[in-house]
């Protein structure tokens, strides 16, 4: 007998994807995008290991969903970063999948013309274009880690690597971080515990084997070492923000208690500003001031940022798309994020030298 009365009932049909090896053919690692990765990497694990006293800032678009774009805000976030690597190490956000709570646009791998036609192929390798160029202009990028299988086409491109409050309570993500190459970063869950997160970082230190492919496409056993810099992030949740310093406090005990080192990053979006982008320098300058006033634990921040503030619908006609505004949560502005870093970095410049010394 046959299979056939039983399987796939609800798949219409089963597509070729080119595997990661060929992809990774048409766009190829190059020796200055190696050298952005890897010393964004070591600067980043310096950090966790209290090595290096500069905070980490994982800062831009919510989603890339027009390369143009997303290179132009990159070249003006390297010229940024240069100014303000003594105390900041600036990392940008290269967002290309997207937890839908329901349905909606997947993202720029998914659906890189945003039309529901679904060229993955064409996204996939479209996204590993987009990770080298701005490897190459040497900044550094994060992402977040959803689809288990992508990592294997454009990892070697990353820097830093989220787990998002969906999914940090997932098995699949948590294996597959224990074999990242890359610092991790767990967010809580979207009711605001910490559980989850925790329990994520102990879980991806550990090694593991589980199902996977390899760089040909192939199924295959991947067996891991377990990755060790994992960390948790703070995004509020469950109506309320955590990133005072009452809820610090209390993530710097979770953590104590569970014998991990009191890494501790902030989300300034999400629901540590009410899902409203205008709140987040609020939330940097109250992060800021902590450090100021002797917080050792808090290592960094994200914030979402684009060219224009706030966010718009896909239009039918995408020419009448804005140019650099989010597609998904919204973002404040260009103008604004140059602030909000130039301030950080000179209230932090002295305190986090002084951070250092005393760790």
């Amino acid at each position: 007998m046959t299979t056939s009365r039983t399987e796939d009932l609800n798949v219409i049909r089963i597509e070729h994807m080119p595997s990661p090896d060929e992809i990774k053919a048409i766009v190829p690692l190059s020796d200055a995008a190696a050298a952005t990765v890897e010393a964004g990497r070591t600067a980043l694990q310096n950090i966790l290991d209290r090595k290096d006293h500069r905070l980490m800032v994982v800062v831009g678009p919510c989603s890339i969903h027009d390369p143009i774009a997303g290179l132009d805000y990159a070249k003006r976030l390297k010229v940024l970063a240069d100014v303000l690597s003594d105390t900041l190490l600036i990392v940008m956000r290269v967002y290309f999948e997207k937890p839908r709570t329901s349905t909606g646009w997947k993202g720029f791998i998914n659906d890189p013309h945003m039309d529901d036609s679904f060229c993955i192929a064409e996204g996939m390798a479209k996204a590993r274009q987009f990770l080298l160029d701005v490897n190459e202009l040497g900044l550094p990028a994060a992402t977040e880690a959803l689809d288990p299988i992508a990592p294997q086409y454009y990892g070697d491109l990353i820097a830093w690597t989220a787990i998002g409050a969906r999914t940090s309570e997932s098995q699949t993500h948590r294996e597959m971080a224990s074999g990242l190459s890359t610092p991790v970063g767990f967010k809580n869950a979207t009711d605001g515990t910490l559980d989850a997160a925790i329990n994520g970082i102990i879980s991806a230190a550990a090694p593991h084997s589980f199902l996977g492919i390899n760089n040909s496409g192939e199924s295959a056993i991947i067996r891991t070492r377990g990755n060790g810099y994992g960390h948790t992030v703070l995004r509020g949740g469950g109506g309320r923000p955590n990133y005072d310093t009452v809820s610090v406090s209390l993530a710097e005990k979770a953590l104590s208690k569970a014998k991990l080192p009191s890494n501790i990053m902030i989300d300034c979006s999400h629901a540590n500003s009410w899902k409203n982008a205008d709140y987040q320098p609020l939330v940097m300058k109250d992060v800021t001031h902590q450090i100021r006033e002797g917080n050792t634990s808090i290592i960094g921040v994200m914030i979402e940022s684009f060219i224009e503030a706030g966010n718009q619908a896909i239009p039918e006609d995408l020419s009448q798309l804005r140019y650099g505004c989010s597609v998904t949560d919204a973002c404040v502005d260009w103008l604004t994020t140059d602030s909000m870093l130039r301030d950080t970095h000179a209230l932090l410049r002295e305190p986090l030298k002084e951070r250092m010394k005393s760790a």
